[in-house]
């Protein structure tokens, strides 16, 4: 079964990099975002399985809010799974992640390995 993975980051680089390294799993559908609200509005139109969300973006809705709008919507919160990346690092950030209901905090930069073995935990496959 295809499973749907939006990136929503305010960077292209970043998300050209993570879209390239999605592109060594089987099975997968890649969609990007550039902020917050279209992030928002992307994911309740696809209702993706993955989403991966930068924390820190300009715009009405940073990766925080975006996270707990979709873990309290009864359509995404129960099956989407939510991967926070971000440059901030402490203990204070990784809370505020927590207390967002993030499935996993991950630290840029990170290895597209890393990346990799925690998408396919978080799509339930053999990593």
């Amino acid at each position: 079964m295809t499973a749907r993975i939006l990136i929503v980051d305010d960077q292209p680089d970043i998300r050209k990099l993570i879209r390239l390294t999605l592109e060594h799993l089987d099975d997968v559908e890649v969609y990007e975002a550039s902020n917050g609200s279209d992030g928002w509005r992307l994911a309740q139109d696809l209702r993706p399985d993955l989403i991966l969300l930068d924390v820190m973006m300009p715009g009405e809705l940073d990766g925080y809010q975006v996270c707990t709008k979709v873990k309290r919507d009864p359509m995404l919160g129960p099956r989407t799974k939510v991967i926070l990346l971000t440059a901030r690092a402490q203990q204070e950030d990784k809370e505020q992640g927590r207390k967002a209901d993030c499935d996993a905090y991950l630290t840029k930069a990170f290895s597209p390995l890393k990346l990799l073995d925690l998408v396919d935990s978080m799509l339930g496959r053999e990593a």
